[in-house]
């Protein structure tokens, strides 16, 4: 055999080789467990829609996490075909842990987990979009963004906008990671969500996972996401009673973790 033919079947061989760990790559994707969890406080007019709303042929469990509704939230839910679990102590985060808790009696753990609200404000479609970066660049966590992303006047209030660029540039400045919003619309891989341990009850749970992935140094990123006004009155930022509360469990979390 001449060097020529031996350079070209070595060439070959080659080619083989890598289109075959393309398709193994392609197979692990296509066998990607995604569960997603929605916590919702009489969410009856909205959560319909964000239920229907998700593309379903990607997903496993869709979690409605009922916080104590007074409304019919948790049967239209069932009727969207959701699994639904009764979050009673009320507060965000403690609605979100009691979904973690849920996928943690499945029998198999899912390799991603959403985080999405119950008020359609987010466009549930964007998951897609979400979970993405996890899977085709093995980032741990990413954060949906407002901020970068197109958000509808009125959407957020002006508080929650200050609120938000003071959070992330204290993260920032703290603990040098980049944030530009602390986006209810996430994604994180299940074993790193496992890993941080998360146990704030209520405003600041989607800081302390933020600031935890960046102890941690979590390999993050961002996906700008469409943001409109939300179905119904908002539990936090439709009163000032409760920004004042979110606005300081959120400093309080950011340094408490320090």
């Amino acid at each position: 055999m001449t060097t020529t033919q031996t350079v070209c079947k070595m060439l070959l061989l080659h080619s083989l080789q890598l289109n075959c760990y393309n398709l193994d790559l392609s197979m692990n994707k296509s066998h990607v467990i995604i569960d997603v969890i929605i916590p919702a406080y009489n969410e009856e007019g909205s959560i319909g829609k964000v239920i229907d709303d998700l593309p379903r042929e990607l997903l496993r469990h869709i979690i409605v996490c009922d916080n104590a509704s007074t409304d019919t939230t948790a049967q239209v839910a069932l009727n969207a075909g959701a699994v639904v679990v009764s979050a009673p102590k009320k507060g965000y985060g403690s609605a979100c842990l009691q979904g973690i808790s849920y996928v943690k009696s499945c029998e198999q753990a899912p390799d991603i987990l959403v985080f999405v609200d119950g008020d359609y404000s987010d466009y549930p479609d964007q998951l897609t979009e979400l979970v993405q970066p996890i899977i085709e660049e093995d980032v741990d966590m990413v954060i949906g963004s407002r901020a970068t992303g197109d958000m509808e006047a009125g959407a957020m209030m002006p508080q929650q906008i200050f609120g938000n660029w003071l959070a992330t540039n204290l993260i920032k400045l703290i603990y040098n990671y980049q944030f530009t919003d602390l986006g209810p619309f996430r994604a994180i891989k299940w074993d790193k969500l496992v890993d941080i341990d998360m146990q704030d009850e209520d405003f600041g749970w989607t800081v302390e996972m933020q600031v935890k992935a960046a102890k941690y140094k979590f390999k993050t990123s961002e996906v700008p996401v469409r943001y409109r006004k939300r179905i119904g009155q908002s539990k936090v930022s439709g009163t000032i009673k409760g920004t004042l509360l979110a606005g300081h469990k959120i400093l309080w979390t950011i340094f408490k973790l320090m």
